[in-house]
């Protein structure tokens, strides 16, 4: 049967406008904002109108492959299947579906790129890739299903119930199930998934619709067929739930994957080229003077590289000595490079600061840097007003005893009150 023939028999000419309606309708309700501090990355831009998209792209295929299938059972033309190919029949009755499908995935996916004026890149096109081909391998399912009952009855169920059950993963006990239907978790900046991360979702949901197309073999016994198909199905869905169980609720992500433009040499400066197109020359020049001025007094040695950290992810890379990882980015935004290059200098060494030392500490060195008024802003945003205790004061007050200093004692004072701001480092 021709496609366009397909099309015009099939379930797909009347559910067509309504499917389109309904993505569209995603898509203007969650989709159309691009995510945080996306600034043009095509990955988070693909994956964040598809987080809502998901559970509509499986049911789709489910519910009309199962109208399909019940249609050509009641016609008898299912019957008729070993005269001809029953390979052949289901795919010329799934393709209109799946390209249905196919459709609520690329859709949502062209619009927010030409919406962002942004080119895909072939790493965009994973999660894309992922989805079409489980909405496969639920019309493969939803084709079997119809086979064995009342198409009119099983196909809006099959609707509801996958919905249900690709939407509600990613709040369901044990988390890692999310890890496995297919409703992959947003992309910030930087990241790109895994491709192990990818091989739960397309073996649990992939190996099923193999173990079920094994029992259309031309293989008369079928006892073997059934075995075989058992094996495929029960082998394939538990390595999936096996790999994912020790992921929990996230995924493994790779960060760190946006292009960046570097400058300069000791330090080298390197920004994400999304965000650097107009910024990175002044960002350099505000990073130089304010190490310019820490080094002199022996606070620190400018390291090699210093890296935007707006790149990484949701899970940021540590600073080290020669390398170190500032949020650039934010800090151009806010004219705060200064302030930004002086968090970075100090690098306590430990995550819980005593709140009088470690204060003081970034505030001389701030001073230094020129960004007083910086970290007069931040704290003042983050105060407590209803804490007794008078911090800042006495912070204040440290400070402007050791600016009185000599330079050698300042350096001094800095370097014993690093550690001191650390109790377990003491």
């Amino acid at each position: 049967m021709k496609l366009s023939t397909s099309l015009r028999a099939g379930s797909v000419r009347w559910a067509a406008p309504g499917v389109i309606l309904l993505t569209l309708f995603y898509y203007v309700s969650n989709g159309s904002t691009p995510p945080p501090e996306s600034s043009g990355y095509a990955p988070a831009l693909i994956a964040s109108p598809l987080m809502s998209l998901y559970p509509l792209a499986y049911a789709v295929p489910a519910a009309l492959a199962t109208w399909e299938s019940g249609r050509l059972k009641t016609t008898g033309v299912w019957a008729l299947a070993p005269a001809r190919s029953r390979y052949r029949v289901a795919a010329n009755a799934l393709l209109p579906v799946c390209l249905l499908a196919w459709t609520v995935v690329i859709l949502p996916s062209v619009i927010t790129l030409v919406q962002h004026t942004t080119l895909p890149t072939p790493s965009s096109l994973l999660l894309p890739a992922m989805a079409m081909f489980l909405c496969t391998a639920h019309a493969v399912i939803g084709f079997s299903v119809g086979l064995r009952t009342p198409h009119i009855i099983t196909a809006p169920v099959m609707a509801v119930g996958v919905w249900v059950m690709v939407a509600f993963s990613q709040a369901t006990e044990p988390l890692w199930v999310s890890n496995i239907f297919g409703q992959y978790t947003d992309l910030m900046f930087g990241e790109i998934p895994k491709l192990i991360s990818l091989v739960p979702h397309l073996l649990f949901g992939g190996s099923i619709a193999a173990g079920i197309a094994l029992m259309w073999l031309p293989v008369r016994r079928r006892a073997i067929r059934t075995s075989l198909a058992c094996l495929v199905a029960v082998a394939g869905t538990y390595t999936a739930c096996d790999m994912a169980r020790p992921w929990g609720p996230n995924p493994p992500l790779l960060g760190g994957q946006a292009p960046v433009s570097c400058q300069g040499h000791a330090p080298q400066v390197c920004m994400p080229r999304a965000t650097s197109a107009d910024e990175l020359a002044s960002v350099r020049q505000d990073v130089v003077s304010a190490l310019a001025k820490l080094r002199a007094v022996g606070v620190t040695d400018p390291p090699d590289r210093i890296t935007d950290r707006l790149g990484d992810g949701r899970y940021s890379q540590p600073s080290t000595e020669k390398h170190w990882r500032l949020s650039l980015t934010s800090a151009s935004g806010n004219r705060t490079v200064a302030y930004a290059v002086a968090v970075g200098a100090i690098r306590f060494p430990c995550a819980q600061v005593d709140q009088i030392t470690g204060r003081a500490v970034l505030l001389w060195a701030s001073t230094i840097v020129g960004a007083e008024k910086t970290y007069d802003r931040i704290t003042a945003s983050r105060s407590d007003p209803t804490d007794p205790t008078d911090r800042e004061a006495k912070v204040r007050s440290i400070v402007r005893e050791v600016r009185s200093e000599p330079t050698a004692q300042q350096t001094a004072w800095f370097r014993q009150n690093r550690t001191a701001a650390c109790p377990q480092a003491r």
